[in-house]
């Protein structure tokens, strides 16, 4: 009975997948009337079907020529899916000869009105082309008519002269229902073949080979006495080569589901990457594009954009000359050009590690991309005597080069060595200092390229914790109100996070900040000092009052030492954790509280002192309270010496946060004397 069963099942399933029917443009009533995914109910959308092939097709005169063509079908359940109705496909925009296209371009989007499938078609006036600069444009597209419970439905064709293949995704954010993939590839191109190794889902591959030909159409004129007319002959050739073929098929893909304080989601997600390492052509030498780091940065060192620009001179001459006058030492040089950089030239928001307009345009102009200005400021720095190098990286939406090449690296930053001091500067932002990188840029390593043409890779890490200390002082008055004041003084990357969000604000707009769902809290008085000193730690003060600090039961008084600055709950609340969580950097929160005893109060219960500890000095927690005449004088310190936290640690860490959420929220209880 069982095996009766279970052959049933087997049959209705096979009976379903031959049933549904992924055509272009055969979409049945059933898609469109499903509200919910029937193995994902959380999602706000899902893709029924993708099919994605890449070929090479010899074009004579041209040669190989590779074609990538994509097919979508995503059914949209709600609102917060109306974003899948948009596509951004990045192309590479060289010249006409050497660039990317996107061709034969449709969509539709289909609703179900009245019982009847209405189509709406992709029309010019939703695509869009936008140049994000001299190598690369954007060709976007956003399909008709989007309504909750649509099917939309697009393909298109990308044609590129490159031998170099883009990464294919097996995952999305959202779940895939079925999908088809393929790549063919002559054998006279090798690849090496790697599955994303940090990612949870490994789809199956299946690899073979197939026969295939080139046909050659041939030309000749023949007029061998020069008398008469000429005749024109045609002839074939054939050449037999191999595909070697990658097939997958795979149904019911999980959604990569995105987590709190993930580095960068696409690190984990599920893909096929294709290194192109060689070219092997019949009767001719195999030529090796695999390569090591170092051949990879002498390359990117030798390009007109990058090491020729840190060889140019005589633009600023003048200005650092003046600016270095009587000046001998090297940490307060590499600060003052720092600082000049910055003001001087503007980041115009463009990523990159080769220089877009040349520096002296950009000294000029006073803009440019973040190889325009830290090129720049290497090239100053050596200038006024210092050793300082360009260092290559990869941001963290760039993701961690698996292999060297040219593309691993989207960034330039620089390195400063000298007897006294080594440190890391990005000119881009006003508010990094040294040693305080903008976080894109936090990304593992970085590969200097010294003077001399060698390279190395250097920790991109923060090791210094960022630090707020927070002095509480707390006077409980006799109406149970109370009143104090704070003063704060917070340091490197908190510091440089502070101003990003809150310089610019006008003070009754940070006011409100701190005052939000804050009970009873009023803020008043507020300083705040070294705003615009982003070498100097921020310090801020104000005044406050609190009515709503303390509960009254019976002839006892209950209050949590920390009153508004207390940690209400534990941010990780996920039972299981697939990523590490990237905190960025090391950070250290020490706050320093004094209260007031009121008159005719005395304290019944104190919290006691205690210390906690996750991975032995990694994390650490620490409560000191005591009593001192009519005062309470509390030390609370919290650590975490790492800027990363491995999924394998997380139990550990949840319950390490969990215990410190508790700890501050104990109360102190006081009672009539």
């Amino acid at each position: 009975m069982k095996h009766l069963i279970l052959s049933a099942f087997i049959v209705i399933c096979c009976y379903t997948l031959d049933a549904q029917n992924f055509k272009f443009g055969k979409i049945s009533e059933e898609e469109l009337k499903e509200k919910i995914h029937p193995l994902d109910s959380s999602t706000s959308a899902a893709v029924l079907y993708k099919k994605e092939t890449v070929r090479f097709d010899y074009i004579q005169g041209d040669g190989f020529v590779q074609k990538r063509e994509v097919h979508e079908r995503i059914k949209i359940y709600n609102k917060d899916g109306f974003d899948w109705a948009t596509r951004k496909v990045r192309l590479y925009n060289r010249s006409n000869a050497n660039s990317e296209n996107l061709q034969s371009l449709k969509g539709y989007t289909y609703n179900l009105i009245d019982g009847k499938i209405v189509e709406d078609k992709l029309k010019k006036d939703g695509m869009f082309e936008e140049v994000a600069n001299k190598y690369w444009k954007f060709e976007s597209f956003t399909m008709p008519n989007i309504k909750e419970g649509c099917v939309i439905e697009f393909e298109y064709e990308i044609v590129s002269p490159y031998l170099s293949i883009d990464d294919i995704d097996f995952q999305y954010t959202i779940p895939i229902n079925q999908l088809e993939i393929s790549v063919k590839t002559p054998e006279y191109f090798i690849y090496n073949k790697l599955q994303n190794p940090r990612a949870l889902y490994v789809p199956r591959l299946a690899e073979s080979t197939k026969n295939n030909f080139l046909t050659f159409n041939d030309k000749s004129r023949t007029n061998a006495n020069k008398i008469g007319p000429t005749s024109t002959s045609f002839s074939q050739s054939k050449i037999d080569y191999k595909d070697n073929i990658i097939l997958s098929n795979e149904s019911n893909i999980p959604a990569l589901k995105a987590e709190p304080l993930v580095d960068n989601l696409d690190n984990y997600r599920s893909k096929l990457i294709l290194e192109h390492t060689a070219t092997r052509y019949p009767n001719e030498a195999i030529k090796t594009y695999s390569s090591s780091w170092d051949d990879v940065t002498r390359t990117i060192y030798d390009s007109p954009e990058f090491g020729s620009q840190l060889d140019r001179t005589g633009y600023y001459d003048d200005d650092i000359n003046a600016l270095l006058a009587g000046v001998t030492d090297n940490l307060k040089k590499a600060y003052l050009i720092y600082e000049f950089v910055k003001s001087k030239v503007k980041w115009n928001n463009f990523i990159g590690f080769t220089s877009e307009k040349g520096v002296r345009s950009a000294y000029k102009e006073g803009a440019g991309n973040s190889a325009d200005i830290n090129l720049m400021l290497v090239s100053m720095l050596r200038y006024a005597g210092l050793k300082a190098d360009p260092v290559l990286v990869s941001t963290k939406n760039n993701g961690i080069p698996l292999f060297p090449t040219r593309q691993g690296f989207n960034y330039v930053i620089c390195l400063v060595e000298t007897p006294e001091f080594s440190a890391l500067l990005d000119a881009t932002e006003p508010y990094s200092t040294i040693n305080t990188l903008p976080l894109r840029t936090l990304n593992w390593q970085g590969r200097v390229i010294r003077e001399n043409g060698s390279s190395d890779w250097i920790n991109l890490t923060p090791t210094v914790n960022s630090s707020e200390m927070i002095a509480l002082n707390v006077k409980i008055n006799p109406d149970l109100t109370i009143e104090g004041n704070v003063r704060s003084q917070t340091t490197n990357y908190l510091a440089m996070r502070f101003r990003d969000r809150f310089v610019n604000l006008n003070p009754e707009e940070y006011v409100k900040y701190l005052e939000k769902d804050k009970g009873q809290l009023v803020v008043s008085d507020l300083q705040i000092e070294n705003a615009q000193l982003a070498a100097e730690p921020i310090k801020v003060s104000y005044n406050y009052t609190l009515g709503d600090g303390i509960e009254e039961i019976g002839d006892k008084l209950y209050f949590s030492p920390l009153l508004f600055l207390t940690t209400k709950e534990n941010p990780f609340k996920q039972n299981h954790r697939n990523y590490p969580i990237d905190l960025n950097h090391p950070i250290s929160d020490k706050y320093m509280i004094n209260i007031m005893l009121p008159d005719g109060y005395k304290v019944e219960y104190l919290p006691k002192n205690e210390k906690f500890q996750f991975n032995g000095e990694t994390g650490e927690f620490s409560y000191l309270a005591k009593e001192n005449g009519k005062y309470l004088q509390l030390s609370i310190n919290f650590a975490l010496n790492t800027s990363l936290v491995l999924s394998s640690d997380y139990d550990f860490f949840k319950n390490f946060y969990s215990l410190l959420v508790e700890k501050q929220s104990e109360k102190i209880v006081l009672t009539k004397i």
